[in-house]
């Protein structure tokens, strides 16, 4: 098969870039599955096992469909997509909250996210895990960790301060944001329990995830999935977070403790115990790329057989407010 991918950001991603890293380690798995995979993104881009046709914004995207194509996978909303005469997939990442419709063909990324715009087409995101090393999950552990884009006030960074003050002793390492941040209100953290490591990668960000007793999650919207959840998993840390969106999905009782209530939270961090190698091994055999890739082909196939993903245009059911409820 065929297949080209687009996104309108470049690859390869050397931080953050959840989608980047999705579709980099679903294109890999796919040539490895012995299809032939191009993409289409912006210049600047470069891939060792695919093709890389750089988007000429100067042109219809149409222009620079390669003929040899037999379906192509857009990774973003692009108004294109319903003009396309080659069959498609596109899978949405984010949130929308307002009633616009998607594309019939769309694929969520959790049966959660799917369910909020009346669909039950999703396909979990999964990651190339050898690219993460052999996590040591024997090791002594010291602190907690948060990981997410901290000025983004939905992903709460201040309530995952707060949990870990509710603590007697226990310590926090925040991964993506900086002590001081003026974008967040003049938000100034002293407490000499957090420390603030910055937008980290790569080696450094795996290191840090591997010294960490646990994920710090306490999201303040329906989060569509969550790399930072499996991430965490992988490296045997349990996920202590509110039960918003994919949360309640992929954090089980028995992989970490979900509320909306700090105390509750902090409690759960003191007194509960989690099997790092039960966390590590649900994360390596449910949410790797291989898995991801098969089941984007069987979207694939379906859809080259003349059927479409959604019986009707995926469209909001219910607008929510600008911040789920926190327990401060």
């Amino acid at each position: 098969m065929n297949i080209l991918i687009i996104h309108n950001s470049k690859i390869p991603v050397h931080k953050y870039g959840g989608t980047e890293r999705v579709i980099w380690y679903l294109g890999k798995e796919l040539v490895a599955l012995g299809h032939q995979v191009k993409y289409i993104v912006p210049k600047g881009s470069s891939c060792d096992f695919a093709e890389v046709i750089e988007r000429d914004e100067q042109i219809s995207i149409h222009e620079q469909i390669p003929e040899s194509t037999d379906i192509i996978h857009y990774h973003y909303q692009a108004k294109e997509i319903e003009e396309l005469k080659f069959p498609y997939v596109v899978t949405v990442h984010g949130n929308r909250n307002h009633f616009e419709p998607f594309a019939k063909n769309s694929i969520f990324v959790s049966k959660n996210h799917a369910k909020r715009y009346g669909s039950d087409s999703f396909v979990h995101n999964g990651l190339d895990w050898k690219d993460y090393g052999v996590p040591d999950l024997d090791n002594e552990r010291n602190y907690y960790h948060f990981l997410g884009n901290a000025a983004w006030k939905v992903k709460n960074v201040k309530g995952a301060i707060a949990v870990i003050k509710q603590t007697q002793k226990e310590q926090l390492k925040v991964l993506g944001g900086k002590r001081i941040n003026f974008k967040m209100g003049m938000r100034v953290t002293l407490s000499p329990r957090i420390s603030f490591e910055g937008m980290v990668g790569g080696k450094v960000k795996n290191n840090f995830l591997n010294g960490s007793k646990g994920l710090l999650f306490p999201v303040r919207w329906s989060e569509p999935f969550g790399l930072a959840i499996t991430e965490s998993l992988y490296f045997g840390c349990p996920v202590f977070g509110t039960p918003y969106g994919s949360l309640s999905e992929i954090v089980t009782e028995k992989y970490g403790f979900l509320s909306a209530n700090k105390m509750e939270l902090a409690e759960a961090i003191e007194n509960k115990h989690y099997d790092r190698r039960a966390c590590h091994n649900y994360a390596k055999e449910f949410f790797n790329s291989k898995v991801m890739a098969e089941a984007y082909l069987k979207r694939y196939e379906k859809v080259l057989e003349g059927a479409e993903l959604n019986k009707k245009a995926p469209i909001l059911l219910k607008q929510e407010q600008k911040l789920l409820q926190w327990e401060n």
